[in-house]
Parts: structure tokens; C-alpha cells; sequence
């Protein structure tokens, strides 16, 4: 996502995006060739995409106590940051991801890419926070600002792996294909492995109609995780394609089985429940 080194609560907030922006793009589509709406993100239940460590826009045990509180207290924090009246980019940051963990996701969104472009750090830490910008204008629906705050993330860390794949998110929400095509394999480069991006690559491919090599993306991840939960979801949608529905069930119903009550479950049972309804146009 937003750093090379991530905290769990960061890989958390990856699988959320996906679900909002990425995993949308693996609905099946019903009598018609538009995308169907991804679901709904539900803030509340989201892990919060807690700030880079390292590195921070600065320094200080202030700002360190302050964004300590933000997975357990945003409101403490918001206050906390609110009375700091000296903090710098440090109050505000952490302000701002208060405004995030409170679910004022747009409010949110709208400071952290006003500070990364205001602040002076150093452009490793103003990536990030455009990276967390992108996140969380991705959970306010609004991909267009998600891929802007990503491209400016992108232009000051151009190979960091885990920006290229949130910005291909926000483009595959804009039907951006080619441009999620870029960033995917441009982070695979970086990371051979990196299952979530061939995932989202593979849905890509299908996307532009060339089914070979988005069968050659899941059927990678899925020699590197047998279970990922994600990736039986789109092999599911590629077997559909070509009819084979037996195989395609298979896979959607195991997925639900590896992860339920999840948005990867959910768009499983959706396209279960297209499956039932009759053909599928695309």
C-alpha cells in the first residue's frame, strides 16, 4: 500500500481497498456491459491505514504519542492533535488521520493531500501520505481523487511497489485498464510474487478481453497460495467465460468458505447469485 514496510493494520486496510476499488472490477457483469457497483466500505468495521513507520513527516514524542492513539482513540487523538497548537505537519497529520478513523473519510482524504503537498519532508514521507490520501479518498468512493492523490505519490516514489498497486486500484475503479496494467506489472517487476497484483492484473487482462494472459496471472497466484481467497474468485470468473459454470461454482464457493464475511465472500455470492439468474454477457 503505502510503505515498503507495512504494519498489520496497513496490509488490513490493503484488503479493504481492494474490496472497494480492486475486487469490484471481479463482479460479474449481468445483461449488460458496465461494471456493477463494488460494495459498499464499511468504515467503521476498516482497519485504519495507521501512518508509515518510518519514515514521518517529522519528529517528536508528541507526534508519536498522538499517532499512537489513532487506532484505539481517533477521537482522543483528534483532540489531542486539535490542542497541539504547535505541531506542525505532526498536529496536522495526525489530525488528519483522526478525521480518517472517525470515518470523515472525504474531510480526511482532503488534508492529508493538502499537507503531502504543502509539507517539506523528505519525498519518501510525503509519498506515503499521498499514499494514505489515495486510501482514503478510495474509501470515500471517489476514485478520480484516489488516482490523483496516487499519481502525485508515485511521481516522488516512482518503484515503490505497494503505491503502484493502490494506484492501480483507483485506476481499474475509473475502468482504466491499460493504466492498471502499467502499475501491475511495473510492481511485479519489483515483486515476482506479489499475489494480489497478479490477481488484479488477471482482472485487468479479462477487463480488455485477452483471457490467456489473465488465466496465466490467477493460475500464478494460485501456485503461490492455493487459498487465496481473492484469486479463486476471479479464476471463478474466468471459468465462467468459458462456461465452464461446475468450475466456476467451485471456485466462488470455496472462496466463501476461505473468507467469510468478507467483501471477497459477498462478490462471491453475488456472482453465485448471477450464475443462477442465467447468462452473463461479459
Amino acid at each position: 500500500m503505502i510503505m515498503k514496510t507495512r504494519t498489520a493494520a496497513i496490509a488490513g486496510a490493503a484488503l479493504l481497498l481492494l474490496a472497494a476499488g480492486g475486487l469490484g472490477w471481479r463482479l460479474l457483469d449481468h445483461a449488460s456491459p458496465a461494471l456493477s457497483p463494488p460494495p459498499e466500505p464499511d468504515a467503521s468495521a476498516a482497519p485504519l491505514p495507521v501512518p508509515p513507520v518510518p519514515p514521518r513527516l517529522t519528529e517528536g514524542p508528541r507526534y508519536e504519542q498522538c499517532l499512537a492513539m489513532l487506532p484505539d482513540d481517533p477521537r482522543g487523538a483528534a483532540s489531542f492533535a486539535a490542542g497541539w497548537t504547535d505541531g506542525g505537519d505532526g498536529a496536522a497529520h495526525c489530525q488528519a488521520m483522526a478525521e480518517v478513523a472517525l470515518g470523515n473519510m472525504e474531510t480526511g482524504a482532503a488534508h492529508l493531500q493538502g499537507l503531502a503537498a504543502a509539507s517539506h519532508a523528505p519525498p519518501a514521507a510525503r509519498a506515503a501520505v499521498f499514499g494514505q490520501a489515495a486510501q482514503a479518498w478510495l474509501m470515500a468512493g471517489n476514485a478520480a481523487q484516489a488516482f490523483s492523490a496516487g499519481s502525485a505519490a508515485l511521481a516522488l516514489a516512482p518503484d515503490d511497489t505497494d503505491l503502484l498497486v493502490d494506484h492501480a486500484v483507483a485506476a481499474g475503479a475509473l475502468n482504466r485498464f491499460e493504466d492498471a496494467l502499467d502499475d501491475l506489472t511495473r510492481a511485479l517487476d519489483g515483486d515476482p510474487r506479489r499475489t494480489e497484483a497478479l490477481v488484479l492484473r488477471a482482472a485487468a487482462w479479462r477487463h480488455l478481453g485477452l483471457l490467456d494472459l489473465a488465466q496465466d496471472d490467477v493460475d500464478r497466484a494460485i501456485a503461490i497460495d492455493a487459498e487465496n481467497a481473492e484469486a479463486l474468485l476471479e479464476r471463478g470468473i474466468l471459468r465462467q467465460r468459458r462456461n465452464d459454470w461446475l468450475g466456476a461454482r467451485d471456485d466462488w464457493q470455496r472462496a466463501i468458505e476461505l473468507a467469510p464475511d468478507s467483501a471477497t465472500a459477498d462478490l462471491a455470492e453475488q456472482n453465485l447469485a448471477l450464475l443462477e439468474a442465467g447468462p452473463v454477457s461479459k
